[in-house]
C-alpha cells in the first residue's frame, strides 16, 4: 500500500510522568496487523530469500543493555534451540565463532548480529528439527518467557516505531515527546524502498484476530510503561466503540478482500 496516507493520534500525559507526552498512532495500533512469518504470506524482504521474513540483514544493538540480555539470552540457547548454535556460541561474541560483529549505522560505529550463510545466525531455516524462525524467539516461548526479554531490542519492537525527542511548548517548559506509530519501509533507512515486501503495509499481513495494540500489549508496555498502557488501551476501546476515521488502508484491503470472499462462499456464481 501506499507510503502516505491518513492518521488519527491520540495525545495524553503519562500518568506517572507529568512532563512525558505520548503521542500514539492510532491508525497503526488498531490496525489488524499480525506476523506472517512461517506461512505463505510472508514473502520476506529480499528477492529469493522469502524464508527468511525479516531476519536477513542481522539486528543492530542499540546499546550496552541491549548486548547484555542478548548474551543473556544467548546462554538459555542449546543445540536444539539454535540450529547454528556451534557456529555462534564461541567464548567471544565477537570472535569468529561468535554470534556479533562490528559494523556502521549511520557512519557510526555499531555492533549487529552476525550473518551465517546469507541471514541472521538466530535464524533457524526450514528442515530444522527445532522448527523455522528465531532461535531466541522459540526458546523464550519455550520456556515461558516474553520474547522481548531475549531478543535484540529493534527485533522485538519491530513493527512498532518509538521516536522520543525533548520538546519545548510555548510557555518555555520542555516535555518528553514519545511517537508510538508503524514501522514502515522507511524506518530501514535509505533500503526500504528497495525492499521487495515489507508486511507493515501489505493487506497480507492485515489479518490478525485482534489488533496491534491488543496483540502487542507486552511490547508497547515496555516501551511506555504499565501506566501509560493502560490509558492508551482504554482510548483504543472507545476508539474502536466510536468507529476509527483514517482506517489503516492494508486492513481496508483485508477486510474487503476477506468480505469478497466470504459473499462469494455463500452465494457463488
Amino acid at each position: 500500500m501506499p507510503l502516505d496516507f491518513p492518521r488519527e493520534w491520540f495525545e495524553f500525559i503519562d500518568p506517572d510522568n507529568s512532563e512525558h507526552l505520548i503521542s500514539a498512532d492510532l491508525t497503526w495500533l488498531l490496525s489488524n496487523w499480525t506476523c506472517v512469518f512461517g506461512t505463505p504470506a510472508c514473502q520476506g524482504i529480499i528477492e529469493g530469500r522469502e524464508t527468511d521474513g525479516c531476519c536477513s540483514h542481522g539486528a543492530y544493538l542499540s546499546d550496552d543493555d541491549d548486548r547484555a540480555k542478548l548474551a543473556a539470552g544467548v546462554a538459555m540457547l542449546t543445540p536444539a534451540d539454535w540450529q547454528f548454535h556451534h557456529k555462534g556460541s564461541g567464548r567471544d561474541p565477537l570472535g569468529k565463532r561468535g554470534y556479533l560483529v562490528e559494523d556502521d549505522l549511520n557512519d557510526e560505529p555499531a555492533i549487529k548480529t552476525r550473518k551465517h550463510k546469507g541471514a541472521c545466525i538466530f535464524l533457524n531455516r526450514p528442515g530444522f528439527d527445532g522448527g523455522p524462525g528465531c532461535a531466541l524467539h522459540s526458546m523464550a516461548l519455550r520456556k515461558g518467557l516474553e520474547p522481548l526479554t531475549v531478543k535484540p531490542e529493534v527485533c522485538w519492537q519491530l513493527p512498532v516505531r518509538r521516536e522520543q525527542d525533548w520538546v519545548q511548548r510555548p510557555d518555555g517548559t520542555q516535555i518528553l515527546k514519545t511517537t508510538i506509530t508503524e514501522f514502515d519501509r522507511r524506518g530501514w533507512g535509505e533500503g526500504g524502498h528497495d525492499l521487495q515486501w515489507y508486511c507493515s503495509g501489505s493487506p497480507d499481513a492485515h489479518v490478525g484476530a485482534t489488533q496491534v495494540w491488543q496483540s502487542y500489549a507486552p511490547e508497547l508496555t515496555e516501551l511506555i510503561g504499565a501506566a501509560a498502557y493502560a490509558e492508551l488501551a482504554a482510548a483504543c476501546r472507545r476508539r474502536n466503540g466510536l468507529g476509527l476515521i483514517a482506517i489503516h488502508p492494508a486492513t481496508a484491503a483485508a477486510t474487503t478482500r476477506r468480505d469478497t470472499d466470504i459473499k462469494y462462499e455463500l452465494h457463488p456464481e
